[in-house]
């Protein structure tokens, strides 16, 4: 089973984006952080979610990331699915933070249980076709709109999302150009996919934010 060991990342400024993702949501192993000035416009054709367990943590987290300096693109709020909100990350990069959960059963925490890279695919089906032949398998699909990958206990989850619905949801244009601005580092070895998104193969790395300050 395909495992995603981290998601990279390319900031601006490394050190200020680790104490943002520190601050924000807690994050420390699998979001790694790596120096940049590749030029990027608009939509990166990219979210992260976060899934937690009730909406008293989706508006902690969102409260903290708002907190620590994200840019409010969607209020938390209910929906026929559950309740979540979406920010942006000073880096650029944008965040769901989500429930399927529609009531409270305790406290506030910060306990995330899943981190979700979703990829805007210009055509879905090509896409997937082009991850089965990677070896990847298929946990979910809907059509030419959506299909999510099976992976191992521990990993980030895959998933690919028509790139217009994509961007709606984040609640953003979905023109842009330059850089994704990110590297997928798991077990399927080095390739780009049809999409543009790079993977590079890596080995297990200890639970740390990694502030990679090599400049690409």
């Amino acid at each position: 089973m395909t495992f995603i060991e981290s998601v990279t990342l390319d900031v601006a400024d490394p050190t200020a984006a680790a104490r943002f993702y520190g601050t924000a949501f807690g994050l420390d192993g699998q979001i790694r952080l790596r120096a940049s000035q590749a030029a990027t416009t608009g939509f990166r054709g990219f979210t992260l979610s976060l899934t937690v367990s009730q909406p008293a943590t989706v508006h902690s987290l969102i409260g903290s990331a708002l907190d620590a300096g994200a840019t409010p693109l969607k209020p938390v709020a209910k929906s026929l699915w559950g309740y979540g909100g979406v920010v942006q990350a000073p880096d650029g990069a944008i965040w769901k933070v989500a429930t399927s959960a529609k009531k409270d059963t305790g406290p506030a925490t910060r306990q995330i249980d899943e981190i979700v890279l979703l990829l805007g695919a210009a055509d879905v089906a090509a896409s997937r076709r082009f991850y089965v032949e990677q070896g990847l398998a298929v946990a979910k699909s809907f059509g030419r709109m959506y299909v999510e990958f099976a992976t191992g206990p521990g990993s980030v989850k895959l998933a690919l999302y028509r790139r217009r619905a994509l961007a709606k949801d984040a609640g953003v244009a979905p023109e842009g150009t330059g850089s994704h601005r990110l590297t997928i580092g798991g077990d399927v070895g080095s390739l780009t996919d049809p999409d543009g998104f790079a993977w590079e193969a890596v080995t297990p790395a200890p639970s740390a934010l990694k502030a990679e300050l090599s400049t690409k």
